[in-house]
């Protein structure tokens, strides 16, 4: 499994390079032709199949635990009770759908927008097996995981049980694996819990399978309970909302990347906000610019290049500009654990809508130029 993780992330990582120069060129030549047009009709269903990759590249990474989180508490009760409708339609008429969780539960910490799609996957694979007709039952509880009985890892179990026909010992066993799957051609990826079983292992979770041929499967999602912190503060309240300043000031901004594809593509993207861009092909000729006296508002460098890492880049030019904002862009999260930045970070692939939103959030504490 941990080589089929390592394998899934490394096809991941090129293909979100690969979408990231489909959708920009897409996004810029749709700017260029006018909105009755064929081609612009064209273009929209190109960008659609794009981010359809996108999405199976997501799935893909979350199964190699390397995508971007972003952790926050989520209340599991109001989540579920939000999807319901959702939920129904999927589902259909012949599959009921109870909900069971206590009067109090303490939230959980994990990336809300991931957790929908885990429990979108769970009730749809139960939908399947069950053939259109059955009952699901979806609940949630704290308790300790079992075999760490320690009182300060309880975690919340999220359980989606249904009344299919089960699997026997040989399919269970290879269930969570990437693209394995019991459905017919055309149904189905073989993804769904590979993703959910590789956003618990990021979440610092547990994911457990339990199923008996002839009395249906039960999917258990531990996820940690989150500490809740203290409310904004004044000074963070008055920077979410200072206007947006990189749609006020044309930019210069210095765009490293070692594929000359996403370096064109990215650039172009850029100078079609109205900003001015120098290419950099990996961290030593960012650095030449800089030393040659270069001044720029604002470094986007890749995380994943050879010699020198983005991070490792970045921490060039902050012992020698220190003002100077740097935007950190990867792949997939090529940041272990046990490397601490504070840099923004901006995941592949983007649109033009997403990099125009984390240079404003980048830049409107730190507009100034470095000396």
């Amino acid at each position: 499994m941990e080589f089929l993780g390592q394998l899934t992330g490394g096809i991941a990582h090129d293909f979100n390079n690969l979408l990231m120069v489909i959708l920009g060129s897409l996004e810029l030549a749709k700017k260029r032709v006018p909105q009755d047009s064929k081609i612009y009709s064209l273009l929209n269903n190109a960008i659609a199949g794009a981010e359809r990759g996108a999405t199976l590249t997501q799935r893909m990474l979350a199964f190699a635990r390397r995508q971007e989180l972003d952790p926050q508490p989520v209340d599991v009760g109001g989540l579920i009770r939000n999807m319901s409708d959702l939920l129904s339609r999927i589902l259909g008429a012949g599959i009921s759908v109870d909900t069971q969780f206590p009067l109090i539960l303490r939230p959980v910490l994990v990336d809300m927008s991931q957790l929908e799609m885990a429990l979108m996957n769970l009730v749809i694979n139960a939908r399947d097996a069950m053939e259109g007709r059955g009952r699901i039952l979806i609940s949630a509880r704290e308790d300790s995981f079992p075999g760490r009985p320690n009182e300060s890892e309880r975690l919340i179990c999220i359980s989606v049980v249904d009344t299919g026909p089960g699997m026997n010992d040989a399919t269970l066993q290879r269930a969570m694996e990437p693209f394995f799957t019991t459905k017919g051609a055309g149904k189905g990826t073989g993804l769904g819990l590979s993703m959910v079983h590789g956003l618990a292992a990021q979440s610092q979770g547990h994911f457990v399978l339990k199923s008996t041929e002839g009395e249906g499967t039960t999917a258990e999602l531990w996820l940690p309970v989150a500490v809740m912190e203290t409310t904004q503060s004044p000074a963070q309240a008055s920077i979410a909302n200072t206007p947006d300043v990189a749609h006020q000031r044309s930019l210069d901004i210095l765009l490293v990347d070692d594929d000359p594809l996403v370096l064109i593509s990215t650039g172009a993207m850029l100078e079609d906000l109205g900003h001015h861009v120098v290419l950099a092909a990996d961290g030593q000729a960012a650095l030449s610019f800089l030393a040659q006296g270069k001044r720029f508002d604002l470094v986007v460098t890749d995380m994943a290049m050879p010699d020198m890492t983005g991070i490792e880049l970045a921490g060039n030019i902050e012992s020698l500009f220190p003002t100077l904002p740097i935007i950190l862009s990867s792949g997939f999260s090529e940041i272990t654990l046990d490397i601490k930045t504070t840099l923004t970070r901006l995941p592949k692939p983007f649109d033009q809508a997403a990099l125009a939103k984390v240079i404003a959030e980048t830049t409107r504490t730190r507009i100034e130029k470095p000396c």
